[in-house]
């Protein structure tokens, strides 16, 4: 099992100094990733089903990876996830390709579909679209990181004659996350994804995941070049050795962990208290 931690880049992370103590003793205690959210803007007052509070501070993923990669060796930095068909997708495999250059080679793209309407119409996003936008957005950048001359043609996007500058270190591109819980999201990642990512999920609703992944199995091709599909879980609260084993006995590869506490010493005790217990183990 591998350990990463949630939340690098909002509440007590989104200050520069705590991001770093962050980020530095998770690689230190051994955990895999350190791991950000992701919302542009929050319905406020807050709405059912927004996540979190309107004022709570929330860095930009790109921006904060970079900043924590300046900071770190070796510990993997992934996007949980990028809001996709909130973004230009040209735009953003160009950020996170840089990010990929900037980590030598360290990034793991997360992406989702999203949820909040208030926020596509702030952004002026489409939000009846968002399903097929992100399926899209996906072959784009993976278009832009793996072709010698870029092209695609698609019904939200196209281009040729191009080409987009850095590529990315890891090839033939860095691994990409699709995170969500509905069937669209299961067929999505058995399609495209190199990964799945379910937030939130305790054992059983983990386990309801995986059925759902595989009925998509059944439903859709996946190709041969995405190899297997590795599973991430964030599990909802504090776990247990025994609910590892649980996680792991699922065929989970990677538990996110959530451990931000209301200050960054609360969120480094919570951090060194899972290493002792979980990632030692």
């Amino acid at each position: 099992m591998k350990f990463g931690i949630f939340g690098i880049n909002f509440g007590p992370c989104a200050d520069p100094d705590g991001a770093v103590r962050v980020a530095q003793l998770a690689e230190q205690a051994g955990f895999d990733s350190v791991w950000t959210g992701e919302h542009v803007v929050l319905p406020d007052p807050r709405e059912t089903p927004s996540p979190a509070h309107p004022q709570t501070e929330m860095l930009d993923p790109a921006v904060a990876l970079s900043f924590v990669a300046a900071h770190t060796e070796s510990i993997r930095l992934g996007t949980g996830i990028v809001i996709l068909p909130q973004r230009n997708p040209v735009v953003l495999a160009k950020e996170m390709a840089s990010v990929d250059v900037l980590s030598r080679g360290r990034l793991m793209l997360g992406v989702a579909a999203g949820y909040l309407h208030q926020e596509f119409a702030a952004i002026g996003a489409p939000f009846a679209e968002r399903g097929a936008r992100t399926d899209e957005a996906i072959d784009v950048i993976r278009a832009l990181w793996t072709q010698e001359h870029p092209t695609f043609e698609g019904q939200f996007w196209s281009f040729s004659g191009i080409d987009a500058q850095p590529r990315p270190v890891q090839q033939p591109s860095p691994p990409i996350v699709v995170g969500g819980h509905s069937a669209a999201a299961h067929r999505r990642a058995v399609r495209q994804g190199n990964g799945w990512y379910g937030f939130a999920l305790d054992v059983e609703s983990t386990r309801a995941g995986l059925e759902g992944l595989e009925r998509a199995r059944e439903e859709t091709t996946r190709p041969d070049d995405l190899g297997e599909l590795e599973i991430s879980i964030t599990p909802p609260a504090d776990v247990s050795a025994e609910d590892v084993e649980r996680y792991a006995e699922l065929g989970v590869d990677r538990l996110i962990l959530l451990v931000n506490g209301r200050t960054v010493e609360d969120t480094c005790a919570r951090i060194s208290q899972a290493a002792e217990t979980l990632v030692a183990v």
